[in-house]
């Protein structure tokens, strides 16, 4: 079994995913969902500061639409379908004033992950994705993300890495090849109270996410794009996710200032009966 799960992560690193860019902002933990479960998400960043349009001209030097006071909206519909595999879909939406309100894209998500019982020292999973965004928000329409995750829980300590690889399927970024644009998050557990014989906890962290340019060799730095993230997370329930942050940028390439939030509500379709067997399920009431 731990062949056949080690071969299905060699075989996520398929090379079709679209740059998570602003408007799903969130650093990947190894856990997956459970099988018989769906996780829906709701990611709302808000652009405080951003890119302007050109003086005469409805879109950037990039031939896109200014991100500056742009509102995204993106729902994340994620399936759990064994212990070591799931798969999400996102739709991405922007309304920018000016603009009017517009859908910007989907893609697809299938993620695959070491079961616990393989009993690693660090948590890990490999995620890739393969998506489209219209050529009003990227000028590159079709692009692809591997995603390694690695993290690990240390007392009240959270810490996670994403080494992101991602690509231009289709656009001007296609001849850079594979760009390496990472993500990190440590947190602490500030708050810890007893509820209900489980343990809910408020998180103070700090998240990054990075694009550095091809991964041969990495873009100047003013052309680079670097952001960090004061971050709150809330876990109230197994079935909620609650996370805020602001973001603030350090390049001119990057968007300056962002807040985000995203909220998740997770459903169980099936699980097992008081004194049934491990076969024998039925639905959540």
């Amino acid at each position: 079994m731990k062949r056949i799960l080690l071969l299905a992560i060699l075989m996520a690193f398929s090379p079709y995913v679209l740059a998570q860019d602003n408007y799903e902002i969130q650093v990947y933990s190894s856990e997956g969902l459970p099988a018989h479960s769906t996780m829906f998400e709701l990611h709302s960043n808000w652009v405080a500061e951003g890119s302007h349009a050109l003086a005469g001209s409805r879109y950037t030097a990039e031939g896109t639409e200014p991100t500056h006071h742009a509102v995204h909206e993106t729902l994340e519909i994620t399936n759990g379908f064994t212990e070591w595999f799931e798969t999400g879909f996102y739709i991405f939406t922007s309304g920018n004033p000016g603009f009017g309100y517009n859908y910007v894209g989907s893609h697809i998500r299938p993620r695959v992950r070491a079961p616990d019982r393989w009993h690693l020292p660090v948590g890990l999973s490999l995620s890739t994705e393969v998506g489209y965004q219209r050529p009003r928000f990227s000028p590159d329409t079709w692009s692809v993300e591997v995603r390694p995750i690695i993290d690990k829980k240390v007392g009240r300590t959270y810490l996670a890495f994403n080494p992101t690889l991602d690509r231009s399927l289709h656009g001007p970024g296609e001849s850079k090849g594979f760009e390496f644009s990472p993500n990190a998050k440590a947190s602490y557990d500030a708050l810890r109270w007893k509820k209900h014989q489980r343990e809910d906890t408020l998180a103070l962290g700090m998240e990054y996410y990075g694009a550095c340019g091809p991964f041969t060799g990495f873009d100047p730095v003013r052309q680079q794009q670097h952001q960090f993230f004061p971050s709150i997370d809330l876990d109230v329930s197994e079935n909620w996710e609650f996370n805020f942050g602001v973001g603030i940028g350090t390049t001119a390439s990057t968007d300056r200032l962002i807040y985000k939030f995203i909220v998740g509500r997770r459903f169980t379709w099936k699980r097992a009966a008081p004194g049934k067997g491990k076969g024998d399920v039925h639905p959540e009431k």
